[in-house]
């Protein structure tokens, strides 16, 4: 058996439009990270500095949060400022763009703290049916 690209719309894509499922798959794979929607929380509140924002993401590295607001930065979600003071400080802050996106993030983490704890009791019932 070979695998077979399936058309889930009818008619099939065209190429321009090919490409804008491509296009949109990229922007929720940056919003779907787990570490973007913690970043997106935080500063939903206005600006924080770096070391403000690791010391509030528990387990966040220097290295991924540094890549994860760079990502961010890069897609327009964030801005950088950094002041001239000795040592420089740097902050971060959602723009426009994020601040629209903290919206549909927040609705979402509501939705899976509400639903917590039906989602653990499918994986253990899940865990238990497939430990056999």
């Amino acid at each position: 058996m070979r695998p077979e690209h399936i058309h889930v719309t009818d008619p099939p894509l065209n190429p321009a439009e090919h490409q804008d499922c491509r296009g949109v798959a990229s922007v929720l794979s940056r919003v779907g990270d787990k570490w973007s929607v913690l970043v997106i929380m935080l500063l939903r509140d206005g600006p924080r500095r770096f070391n403000e924002l690791k010391r509030m993401i528990n387990g966040i590295s220097q290295r991924m949060l540094t890549l994860t607001l760079r990502g961010l930065e890069r897609d327009g979600l964030v801005t950088r400022t950094v002041f001239p003071t000795i040592p420089p400080r740097v902050d971060y802050e959602l723009t426009d763009l994020g601040r629209g996106l903290a919206v549909p993030v927040m609705a979402l983490g509501e939705w899976a703290f509400a639903h917590l704890p039906q989602i653990e009791g499918a994986r253990n019932d899940f865990d238990a049916r497939n430990a056999e």
